[in-house]
């Protein structure tokens, strides 16, 4: 088959989404040699296919189509005819955002979380209204719907009313030769040269969105926690800037213990891994995910987790972390508390996590992908 895939949503490789496309086609490559991949990739992100480059073909999609509003235009008026002219087998789009109208082959589509539906005031009214209002029209164009969790496909049968039988359930996978535990002092050493990072740290890595990513609640819940424990801990808040992050940066100006908060920014994938071992836990407040690869990632670097049990991360986390309402700050407080105070949670929650990651692998993440494609490049 030759399988197309749009990257264009992987806003410059700093999202959830970008390390979906990065990890699933590397699985992708190493796994379907009798199959041909044509990639439709922002001039600018080229680089970040570097590591596929000699294995599928590229075609460039021109910058003036990076805003949201005119790549979306494209999607559904160059992409159709460039599909037409690659002879695609099937098209897979791996966001709800750019779903396309006109079928010009086979469309696959992956919808990682329907959180626009469940978090109020999650993007600004316009994204809403697409997502609310045109996403469900579109959806239902698609031949095949592959859902991130089955939290996602009750979500996609519910709210953009799919039948189930065109959902395909994938959970994502750990990159297991990136995230394991390794050296953890290596780790430290490391973070204290390069950022200055000496003491005990809880770690989120999240894109700074408010609300959904939740870290003002966060900021209150580590002031309570310093003030009931007088503790040397810091926080640090890992991901680049996003909608209403100019709410989270006043969230810690205000805070009692600023100087104990630190905003890392985008952390590169050749660091993530030793942010993950150096962490003495890594906390998930998120009012609502489709998967949740941060948390699992972590868990796989022999990380503990404190996570909210919304949305897919109590299907995805199971119980080996500590899960909390991330509406209740006093919960979040206590499990901060329970963390920093007592070795021994952290060891047992180590050891639940690093066998909990073991359920998740890309490669058969790829190997279900593929039989989706073939299912919807069937002509039955």
């Amino acid at each position: 088959m030759n399988i197309g895939l749009s990257t264009s949503v992987i806003q410059r490789g700093q999202t959830g989404i970008a390390q979906y496309v990065f990890a699933l086609l590397r699985a992708l490559l190493a796994s379907s040699k009798d199959h041909c991949f044509t990639l439709f990739v922002l001039e600018e992100d080229l680089p970040l296919f570097d590591f596929a480059r000699d294995k599928v073909r590229l075609v460039p999609v021109p910058e003036r189509f990076r805003a949201p509003a005119r790549n979306i235009l494209w999607h559904q008026t160059r992409l159709p005819k460039l599909a037409r002219q690659c002879r695609l087998d099937v098209l897979h789009v791996p966001s709800y955002r750019r779903l396309l109208w006109a079928g010009p082959c086979p469309l696959v589509a992956t919808i990682h979380d329907l959180a626009a539906f469940r978090v109020a005031k999650k993007y600004d009214w316009k994204r809403m209204l697409y997502a609310r209002i045109i996403v469900p029209r579109l959806a239902r164009r698609q031949r095949r719907i592959i859902a991130i969790s089955e939290n996602t496909a009750r979500d996609t049968t519910t709210l953009l009313r799919l039948h189930p039988e065109r959902i395909s359930v994938i959970h994502n996978g750990v990159e297991h030769d990136r995230f394991f535990p390794g050296d953890r002092e290596q780790a430290r050493a490391l973070l204290a040269k390069r950022h200055g990072l000496r003491r005990p740290f809880f770690l989120y890595v999240a894109r700074l969105e408010h609300p959904g990513k939740n870290h003002v609640r966060l900021i209150a819940a580590f002031d309570a926690f310093k003030a009931t424990t007088g503790s040397d801990w810091e926080l640090i808040l890992g991901g680049s800037d996003w909608h209403g992050a100019e709410a989270i940066h006043a969230a810690i100006r205000r805070s009692l213990c600023a100087s104990a908060i630190r905003c890392a920014g985008f952390i590169p994938d050749v660091e993530l891994a030793d942010w993950y071992r150096a962490a003495d836990a890594f906390v998930y407040p998120s009012l609502y995910e489709g998967f949740g690869m941060p948390p699992i990632e972590a868990m796989a670097c022999g990380c503990p987790v404190i996570a909210s049990g919304r949305g897919s991360l109590a299907e995805v986390l199971g119980d080996a972390a500590a899960l909390i309402d991330p509406e209740d700050i006093s919960s979040l407080t206590r499990q901060l508390c329970v963390l920093a105070n007592e070795p021994e949670a952290r060891s047992r929650l180590r050891a639940a996590g690093l066998l909990q990651a073991r359920k998740f692998d890309w490669s058969r993440t790829a190997a279900q992908t593929l039989k989706v494609y073939e299912h919807a490049a069937s002509p039955s």
